[in-house]
């Protein structure tokens, strides 16, 4: 498979670097440390303009009708510069609505995504369960009018942003989607170890939904989103790694002892070189998984676990190596390198993490060779 990027593409990632270098330096990650701030609304609003919130949407409704790889290049930017926002989990409820049989509930929001004037995310994992179709116990019950949905979600991203939310829950003990006005749900917000990101509870015990906001589909298109989620995790995870590695080269460059860069000992090279090829292997196989999904090839399902899983696998060893060569300045408040210390701790877990993906990896191999 061919992994060169075309002019669109590359413009695209440019473009994307360019603006969050420009409207989203440290400064304004850090300002958001303290609480809310417009920096994110402001970025997001710069986002929709440069075409981010439509990439994947189909053109009839205003989108760009690109696909996967192009949200993973978007993803890896904003995961290097520790970006705040809803824009890959609006992206997800984007594609669960496009993909979806159902015309009235595509005219009703897919325009508004594309034109960044909605904000949305994806409420699926719930408390001590894991991140899988068999983790979910949230329920919905059938009623004349609609339906009554029951339990609880955690790590909802961007909670506090959206407009609307996905949720997920067991209709008659099938998966189904519904969407949710936002204002609707009761959400709290979570503090995790991440502070560059938001989270929020939602707690789901009687809120009605409308008939016409249940999403009609297969458990496999489910299954199918969910892998796409994690593509996009493993993608801005992927920017956090690249960072990751060019801070430690900068510092290891022009930090000396014995009258000599640090960079210029064995062990220290050793140690970059380690995490050099960790970065690129994550980039093969997260690269792999979003052209896979968007080829439509029978093991696109296998090469998105096979990423979540290494992208999981690799996050601390890298992150851990980053601090030891910066040594005991890294962990301090005033470096940045702690803040993507942080974030690459909830990537490590966020979608799932490894021995989640490992699992289904297995599941997936068993069949194939069953069929």
């Amino acid at each position: 498979m061919d992994f060169e990027l075309s002019d669109e593409q590359a413009m695209l990632k440019a473009a994307t670097r360019d603006l969050l270098r420009d409207r989203y330096p440290m400064e304004r990650v850090r300002e958001g440390l303290e609480g809310p701030t417009t920096s994110a609304t402001e970025l997001w609003r710069r986002g929709a303009d440069i075409g981010w919130t439509g990439l994947a949407l189909p053109e009839e409704v205003g989108g760009a009708g690109q696909g996967l790889v192009e949200l993973a290049l978007v993803a890896e930017e904003r995961g290097r510069a520790l970006a705040r926002g809803a824009v890959e989990t609006t992206a997800v409820v984007g594609l669960a609505l496009a993909r979806a049989d159902s015309p009235e509930l595509s005219a009703e929001f897919l325009p508004r995504l594309v034109a960044g004037t909605l904000r949305a995310t994806w409420a699926f994992a719930e408390p001590g369960r894991p991140w899988t179709l068999d983790g979910l116990t949230a329920t919905a019950a059938a009623t004349e009018d609609g339906y009554v949905l029951q339990g609880r979600k955690t790590l909802v991203e961007d909670a506090g942003l959206a407009d609307v939310v996905l949720v997920t829950a067991l209709l008659d003990g099938r998966p189904t989607n519904f969407v949710v006005d936002a204002a609707d749900l009761r959400t709290r917000p979570q503090r995790v170890l991440d502070l560059t990101r938001d989270f929020g509870a939602v707690d789901l015990d009687g809120v009605r939904v409308p008939g016409g906001r249940r999403l009609p589909g297969e458990p496999a298109a489910l299954q199918r989103l969910l892998d796409d989620a994690a593509v996009l995790g493993c993608a801005g995870a992927l920017g956090v790694l690249d960072r990751l590695l060019e801070m430690t080269v900068e510092y290891t460059t022009v930090r000396h002892q014995f009258d000599r860069p640090i960079a210029s000992f064995q062990a220290v090279k050793h140690g970059a070189a380690d995490m050099a090829i960790a970065v690129q292997g994550a980039r093969a196989a997260t690269y792999l998984a979003a052209m896979a999904a968007d080829a439509g090839v029978p093991d696109a399902a296998l090469t998105a676990a096979v990423a979540a899983s290494h992208v999981s696998d690799v996050l601390p060893r890298v992150a851990g190596e980053a601090l030891q060569l910066h040594g005991g300045i890294g962990f301090t408040w005033e470096h940045d390198l702690h803040l993507y210390l942080r974030r690459a701790k909830v990537d490590e877990v966020l979608h799932g993490d490894a021995p989640v993906h490992r699992e289904r990896i297995c599941d997936l191999v068993q069949r194939a060779r069953t069929a």
